[in-house]
């Protein structure tokens, strides 16, 4: 079909994924890294020590990123489809409003309570200077410049910019579709070297050559492979036991370069590890990095079952429906994946205050997690009940 014809389709292929179908293994990776997020930003949690990053170059960054690359298929891609690039982008640019705006009230937030507890409690550290806030508070007008046109973005609060960044190339995407999906790969690849090799990056804030944490251009790389794979561009690869063994002894092969006790032990590793940190960089997101993850993705992908049908429990019995339960609480969290991370980026920091003051005994450490876990659970279900429009229901 002739890209310029009415009926063409932006780059669809025939096997793309309709708009109303949930993928189960999209909600349930994307709640796991929820979870996964939450631990790694809680200041002094030991629990951080057995999240993925600390055994593989990839982490729950990458399964964030690339199961929002899916889900934005579904999200908007449809509409690329079947009401043209003009409403797409539109679609596009309302999201991104509403991403840029969940990252200003989560900045805003978290710097409030922040400063909250330096100015009414009687702590020997400084809450504001523990996430380098404090150029914020001395040179507000300044600086309130800079966080609302991105020009200031501390390290914390990098990774809603560094998505809205990407969704922002969709469109350019999409149009580059219409001629060849060969234009996408080159557009893709050619950002994502520029990245890595050519500086390409933003600044992060005026007064140092500091760039964006993550750094968009390099992220859009595992953004747009998840984006292809949702939209049919790549073809779902085979279950091979072949495949399945490579994918494993990838996966472990990365340990020994990445898990702190290994590398302490044997200074060798250690060396090794610094000697290909370019390759497995997380701010431009590292050629090692993708490589690991979509090891790590294809094991998961086969684990999952054709159609992630072992996420759909069909068994009957006690633990059968103990475990449906469990993915269905980890899929709503998916489901409502941003304002469940708006969340828990307060709420990490508030377990970790707790844990300065009840101390960081394994009980209260637990206990604390536990907590927090509980916490994005009642903020997901809130999100989708508030989402269901309840008031517009007919009265009984």
């Amino acid at each position: 079909m002739v890209a310029g014809h009415p009926g063409a389709r932006l780059g669809a292929h025939p096997g793309a994924v309709a708009a109303t179908v949930r993928d189960p293994r999209l909600d349930v990776f994307r709640g796991l890294a929820m979870f996964i997020i939450l631990m790694a930003h809680t200041p002094g949690n030991f629990l951080t020590l057995w999240i993925p990053a600390r055994f593989g170059f990839s982490d729950a960054t990458e399964i964030f990123v690339f199961c929002s690359g899916m889900a934005s298929a579904i999200a908007f891609g449809r509409i690329f489809e079947t009401r043209g690039w003009l409403l797409g982008t539109a679609r596009v640019a309302f999201r991104c409003w509403q991403v840029y705006w969940a990252h200003i009230g989560t900045f805003l937030v978290v710097a409030m309570a922040m400063a909250a507890i330096d100015l009414y409690g009687d702590f020997a550290k400084s809450y504001v200077g523990s996430l380098n806030l404090v150029p914020f508070f001395q040179r507000t007008p300044q600086q309130l410049v800079g966080l609302l046109t991105l020009t200031y973005v501390p390290n914390y609060f990098d990774i809603l910019p560094m998505y809205l960044g990407v969704l922002a190339m969709m469109p350019l995407v999409m149009a580059l579709a219409l001629v060849s999906r060969w234009l996408v790969a080159a557009f893709v690849a050619g950002v994502w070297l520029a990245a890595n090799w050519g500086g390409l990056g933003l600044p992060a804030e005026p007064w140092s050559n500091r760039q964006w944490f993550f750094n968009p251009f390099g992220w859009q790389l595992i953004f747009f492979t998840g984006f292809a794979f949702m939209r049919g561009w790549i073809p779902a690869p085979p279950v091979r036991v072949w495949l399945l063994v490579v994918a494993g002894v990838i996966v472990l092969a990365t340990v020994p370069f990445a898990y702190y006790r290994i590398l302490n032990a044997v200074p060798e590793l250690r060396a090794a590890a610094t000697a290909i940190k370019f390759l497995t960089t997380k701010s431009d997101f590292g050629l090692l990095r993708y490589v690991h993850f979509l090891a790590l993705a294809y094991l998961a992908w086969s684990a999952a079952g054709v159609g992630g049908h072992r996420f759909r429990p069909s068994g009957v019995g006690l633990a059968s429906a103990l475990w449906a339960q469990v993915l269905e609480v980890v899929q709503k969290v998916g489901q409502q994946s941003l304002a469940v991370f708006m969340f828990s980026m307060v709420m990490a920091r508030m377990m970790g205050f707790a844990m300065d003051l009840a101390g960081r005994a394994t009980v209260t450490v637990l206990t604390v997690n536990l907590i927090g876990a509980a916490s994005l659970v009642l903020v997901a279900y809130g999100a989708a009940w508030f989402k269901s429009h309840p008031w517009k229901r007919r009265a009984a």
